[in-house]
């Protein structure tokens, strides 16, 4: 059984997108598409820069998300099959839940980039710039994390947002609250605090004004039957009803990235491999995650003949 998987921020980079783009149409069609949807050139900026300004979360979501699909509609091309065949399950990280959405036919592509679009701008404008942050923990597990972020908040908010394998948490907050768990890692045994360069604290409760503007938009867009099960990040679970899918999108600006008991429930689900499609990222925290299970990752053409030949 099979698992097909879509990166999250922070996958972003100058040229991303530009060899596939180079070598096929099918690529390059999907840039103009969210082009087109966004009423901007997004595919321009992702190939050359500034890397500033594709690092802004409005053009880093809808940016991974368009590098991703089109990294999985040249593979199903090249391999000549079509999703539902070759997976049992997608699921994606914070923002590749979107992804994993339009890839399974639940969110169409020109309106995935317009909610990511909006979820960015969203998220970006819920807390002033400098009031909020993040902090990756290494040699951290999730109760160590939670203990951790418990002494840290002193009043304030200082949660976990991401539980990403068994020795990576990452937590967000007040600017005070993360810094106080930094300095206070090694007491709580955990090896290492370090800042994350984002702009927001993401998947905490302060994104709570995110949360009602993504409610707002997911209201007037309609979300289809998707053709395989999603696992929804804030349940770890899958799930295929339309109202339910809406739902805990809404929650999931607010809600924790529950990434490694995603990857433990799918290999008890029976899942003995995951594909990750336009990053690198997700492939190790699965293998951290899980035992038996293979992963492979697919960014370039290469990657793409490589692992359609092997079908």
């Amino acid at each position: 059984m099979r698992a097909f998987i879509f990166p999250g921020q922070g996958s972003q980079k100058v040229g991303m997108g530009q060899e596939l783009a180079d070598q096929s149409d099918i690529a390059r069609a999907v840039f103009a598409e969210v082009d087109e949807a966004l009423g901007q050139s997004l595919f321009a900026l992702m190939c050359d820069g500034p890397e500033e300004e594709l690092t802004l979360t409005e053009n880093a979501q809808p940016a991974i998300m368009a590098n991703a699909i089109a990294t999985l509609r040249v593979a199903e091309a090249e391999g000549g099959f079509a999703l539902a065949d070759r997976t049992s399950f997608v699921a994606g990280h914070s923002l590749g839940e979107y992804t994993a959405l339009c890839a399974v036919g639940a969110l169409d592509l020109p309106t995935t980039a317009k909610l990511l679009k909006l979820r960015g701008m969203a998220m970006q404008a819920a807390v002033p710039v400098g009031e909020g942050s993040m902090a990756a923990l290494l040699g951290a597990d999730i109760e160590k994390a939670e203990a951790l972020a418990k002494a840290a908040a002193e009043g304030e908010i200082c949660t976990v947002a991401n539980d990403n394998d068994p020795g990576q948490v990452v937590i967000s907050g007040h600017k005070g609250a993360i810094e106080r768990a930094i300095a206070m890692v090694k007491d709580h045994g955990i090896k290492r605090g370090i800042p994350l360069p984002v702009s927001a604290p993401f998947h905490c409760p302060l994104m709570q004004p995110a949360a009602d503007a993504m409610a707002e938009a997911l209201d007037e867009v309609e979300i289809a039957a998707p053709s395989v099960p999603v696992f929804a990040n804030v349940r770890a679970a899958s799930v295929s009803d339309s109202d339910e899918i809406r739902a805990l999108l809404v929650e999931q600006v607010t809600g924790r990235v529950r990434w490694r008991e995603t990857a433990t429930n799918m290999a008890a689900a029976g899942v003995v491999e995951t594909v990750e499609f336009g990053g690198k990222v997700l492939s190790p925290m699965v293998g951290r995650s899980t035992e038996g299970v293979t992963t492979t990752s697919i960014v370039t053409m290469d990657d793409i003949t490589g692992w359609t030949g092997s079908l």
